[in-house]
């Protein structure tokens, strides 16, 4: 049990160590020896958990859909749901240099080597999968095509949480994500029931998610 603890505490300092790298100068500008010194490992010991730079940029990039751990034992996933899932990611995108590391490969590699539709797929069947349990309750209007809805909000968001970098460093991104959704829910939610919704997200929903950030990485908390 000793050396499996070990293994993952390395396999952990590994990722941190590669997702600061691949933050700071890319996947193309990061070698695999930067990765090692930021990790504080042996090549030897990254090559036992990972058999390539672009297997651990991979891994790394999975990491953006850990968020969705905090959530996905709800009874009822909804439209509070998908505006929790938003505001998780654009706190992690401030906090988290694995989930920033991440969402600059996705980037990069849709731009350099073709598009990697897979982890915008992968949010997209979340989302659409939350707003057509919402939309059988009656929380979303009949209308709406859920399919259409989830791909306009992780385009929205998308493009959001760029300029935002871009104009701020991501200071007001969670600001912006409010913004994004009071001008949103209207067009998706029926009148009556907008007054169900936490447009900034649900009451303590950020330090939940910010402490169970913090035990996935290794951090103790408490």
């Amino acid at each position: 049990m000793a050396r499996q603890e070990r293994a993952e505490v390395t396999r952990s300092a590994i990722i941190d160590g590669a997702a600061r790298a691949f933050d700071g100068t890319g996947f193309f500008g990061t070698s695999l020896s930067d990765i090692v010194k930021e990790a504080g490992v042996t090549k030897g010991a990254l090559y036992f958990h990972f058999a390539s730079k672009e297997d651990l940029a991979q891994a790394v990039i999975g990491e953006q859909f850990s968020i969705w751990e905090t959530l996905r034992d709800l009874d009822r996933p909804g439209v509070q749901t998908v505006i929790d899932l938003v505001h998780t990611m654009a706190q992690q995108l401030q906090e988290s240099v694995r989930v920033r590391a991440g969402i600059r490969l996705v980037i990069e590699q849709s731009t350099a080597l073709g598009a990697n539709a897979g982890p915008y797929a992968k949010w997209i069947d979340l989302i659409r999968n939350c707003l057509a349990q919402a939309q059988g309750r009656g929380d979303i209007k009949p209308e709406i095509d859920v399919a259409d809805a989830a791909n306009v909000i992780v385009g929205c968001w998308t493009g959001l949480q760029l300029s935002s970098q871009v104009l701020t460093g991501r200071r007001d991104l969670s600001e912006r994500t409010t913004q994004m959704w009071r001008m949103m829910l209207p067009g998706l939610v029926p009148v009556r029931r907008l007054a169900r919704f936490h447009v900034d997200g649900t009451p303590g929903l950020l330090d939940h998610t910010r402490e169970a950030a913090l035990v996935r990485e290794g951090v103790e908390v408490g």
